[in-house]
């Protein structure tokens, strides 16, 4: 399935596609959190409901929000984890490219998420150097902890995508990555989340990314340094994994930070975050109010 969460005229709903329309599902979840919360036998629900619907509404007579508009913690993320992108950054630095050992963990703020076609607002007051990453996301659907490898896939409740985008100056600036990665409304999220049963080799996408229609990042998943199942198993290791849980897996290279010489967004800016099997973020970067 592909679920989403999404505003009209009586309110906000819990949803799911059905070709090019949305079947509301309201009746079987009040929001996204609480559709994982309910396990398989949610989504059993969910399923049958989006089988039966005899009513829905046109994809375009909705406004989709991020798919968890307000998670319980911050987006956790990791810097550094494909190949290509640990190298530029490395170099673009100044700095002997070496790949991590260990994955390198941090967080984006509840307050940095949006949802599809928001607009990303460009503060120059906070930032000169605002930067695009194109992410896949999965989010944990059952709690778990001291998680084994082999076992780290069966805690997946689905994938999205995330654009971690990022304020370099703040980044180098702060020498850690949490305010670099935390301004209002950079961190998108969506368009909707696809459940894991519809992507079963995560490690295979293809992952891309484009700005005013120039492709900038093209890759694939199976550069990652650190793999979903190998990710999931450390970050578990003594710490409870959460449902509900958002883990932004880490960008490819092409980024602007790594372009010669380094390039940077400016307003009227539109970035176009795409992954086979899930589809395609779009966001715009705006002046700030």
């Amino acid at each position: 399935m592909h679920l989403v969460t999404y505003r009209d005229d009586s309110g906000t709903h819990l949803g799911a596609l059905r070709g090019d329309t949305v079947v509301a599902l309201d009746t079987i979840a009040r929001d996204m959190l609480a559709l994982i919360d309910s396990g398989e036998e949610g989504l059993a629900r969910a399923r049958a409901a989006l089988e039966q619907a005899t009513s829905s509404k046109p994809h375009s007579a909705v406004h989709l929000l991020a798919p968890i508009p307000c998670p319980r913690q911050n987006v956790i993320c990791l810097g550094m984890n494909y190949r290509a992108h640990a190298i530029e950054a490395a170099l673009a630095r100044g700095r002997a490219p070496n790949l991590p050992e260990h994955p390198v963990f941090f967080t984006k703020a509840v307050s940095s998420i949006c949802g599809p076609d928001d607009d990303i607002p460009l503060d120059p007051r906070a930032t000169q150097q605002l930067d695009y990453e194109v992410e896949l996301a999965l989010i944990i659907g059952r709690a778990g902890k001291n998680i084994a490898h082999g076992d780290a896939l069966s805690y997946v409740f689905g994938y999205t995508i995330v654009n971690d985008v990022t304020a370099r100056d703040l980044q180098d600036r702060h020498q850690q990555f949490f305010k670099g990665k935390s301004l209002d409304r950079t961190c998108p999220i969506g368009p909707w989340i696809v459940t894991a049963d519809e992507i079963p080799t995560p490690g295979e996408l293809g992952i891309r990314l484009r700005l005013n229609g120039e492709t900038r990042q093209d890759s694939s998943t199976n550069d990652l340094i650190f793999d979903i199942p190998t990710m999931i198993a450390i970050l578990s290791t003594g710490m409870t994994l959460q449902p509900g849980t958002i883990i932004s897996t880490g960008t490819p290279g092409g980024v602007g930070l790594g372009r010669t010489p380094p390039s940077y967004m400016q307003p009227g800016d539109v970035m176009e975050a795409e992954i086979d099997g899930i589809g395609v973020l779009r966001n715009r970067i705006v002046p700030a109010d």
